[in-house]
């Protein structure tokens, strides 16, 4: 039975069960005599709670069929279909759920469009360049070891950005496994400076880490690493000529602070808030010809808040950008 049909069940019932009662009561009372006044006010009676009962199942019942063509619409793909906010409390709180659940889906697919637009674009050119290159040995008009060098430069473009998008599909599903355990924040800072020591000779820029203490943290040490990797990997393409780049650890009550800073341009205004955004570039004050496929600080921003913890983006006061993030402390030594 559908809810119009026992709403007007229960006004029926709401107004003739009364009304027995009351003609039932009148006929004892007054017995026979002048029934036809007495006919006359129980009708009008009757007439008026009819009335209201209709004029209130209506009030309920807009609202309901409002969701329900809103709830049709967006289940036929109309991602911008919402209900009315209008009616008692309680459909309007259910409207407002269902607006809000709307627009969640309305971002989600935005975003998934604009992530497969973005990972086409970014794998057309290295496609694209292999295609001319094998063709070019096809047709006879190079040797094998004049591409050798760029095919495999060019596979391993597109291996990144392929691991890259299982992480970030990994890290939206929640499938992300993370192995915690207790490490050395300053050995892990020290190998990633390693790492990259002979990037910032290329580039004459200083890598530096400062690690006032040793804190332990709880963590899955591969994935911390990549974060620091992708943050420091991005300080050097911005940090100014003969220049300085710094891995910076604080402790912070039951947490530790670990920024990466530079001594770039600093970041455009604006950039802060939308520099994790997947696929997003930077002005030509924060890229120029560095490449990346903008997915790094995007899979930083997850791994981070898979491990509990919160990044940001700021300009330094002396110039040039910070990106800072926190870790938990290990709990044996909180």
């Amino acid at each position: 039975m559908s809810i119009r049909s026992q709403l007007a069940v229960l006004a029926v019932a709401a107004v003739c069960l009364p009304l027995a009662a009351v003609v039932s009561s009148g006929l004892v009372m007054f017995g026979m005599h002048d029934r036809s006044w007495f006919w006359f006010v129980v009708g009008i009676s009757a007439a008026c709670a009819l009335g209201c009962a209709f004029v209130v199942g209506q009030q309920i019942l807009r609202p309901l069929d409002g969701l329900r063509s809103a709830s049709k619409r967006l289940a036929g793909g109309d991602l911008s279909a919402r209900a009315p906010a209008a009616g008692p409390r309680e459909l309007q709180e259910l409207g407002a759920s269902f607006n809000e659940m709307a627009a969640n889906l309305e971002k989600l697919f935005d975003a998934r469009r604009e992530l497969v637009m973005w990972a086409s674009h970014d794998l057309r050119t290295p496609l694209a360049s292999l295609r001319a290159m094998v063709e070019a040995l096809e047709d006879g008009l190079a040797q094998p070891e004049e591409y050798l060098a760029a095919i495999k430069a060019q596979t391993q473009i597109l291996s990144g950005l392929v691991e890259d998008l299982f992480v970030l599909a990994r890290i939206d599903s929640g499938a992300l496994a993370l192995e915690l355990q207790e490490a050395s924040l300053g050995d892990l800072v020290t190998a990633c400076v390693d790492a990259l020591e002979a990037d910032a000779a290329a580039r004459g820029v200083r890598l530096r880490s400062r690690v006032a203490t040793d804190p332990v943290v709880s963590v899955a040490p591969d994935k911390v690493q990549r974060v620091l990797m992708n943050l420091l990997s991005n300080a050097l393409r911005h940090a100014r000529p003969d220049g300085e780049v710094s891995v910076v650890v604080e402790e912070d009550g039951d947490g530790v602070v670990v920024a990466v800073e530079d001594d770039g341009n600093g970041l455009a205004p604006g950039c802060s808030e939308r520099m994790f955004e997947r696929f997003w570039r930077a002005d030509d004050s924060r890229t120029g010809s560095s490449g990346g496929a903008g997915l790094g600080l995007a899979i930083a921003q997850g791994l981070v808040q898979a491990h509990g913890g919160t990044i940001w983006a700021e300009n330094r006061l002396g110039g040039g950008a910070r990106v800072a993030f926190t870790l938990p402390r290990s709990p044996s030594t909180s």
